[in-house]
């Protein structure tokens, strides 16, 4: 992937995100991992995966379509699917916190 406009990094190919996939599987179970149903988690999943993709729109529709599943599925995910996004962001937080990503990054520009 290079740099796009401003330095931000455009989406992920799908070739790219099968390459990482057992990676993104091991960290949305970590992030996802206290929802209580399955159909839940694998909809998390899914719903990491369309913001990981080309495209510039971000939207349930866009992303649905880069995934080739209907937007409905990501829609009741984040819409309707009752889920405690407290913990989520805990999780999120905690996985930040203990990155070494972030200790690597120079900020300065």
């Amino acid at each position: 992937m290079a740099a796009g406009l401003c330095g931000v990094v455009p989406g992920m190919t799908p070739d790219e995100i099968a390459e990482v996939r057992p990676r993104l599987l091991d960290f949305t179970a970590g992030m996802l991992g206290g929802l209580p149903r399955k159909d839940q988690r694998a909809a998390g999943e899914l719903y990491v995966r369309g913001l990981l993709t080309d495209g510039q729109r971000k939207s349930m529709v866009p992303m649905a379509a880069r995934l080739g599943i209907d937007h409905q599925r990501l829609q009741q995910f984040i819409t309707s699917s009752t889920w405690d996004y407290a913990a989520v962001r805990r999780n999120i937080a905690r996985w930040f916190a203990s990155s070494p990503v972030l200790r690597t990054w120079d900020f300065t520009g």
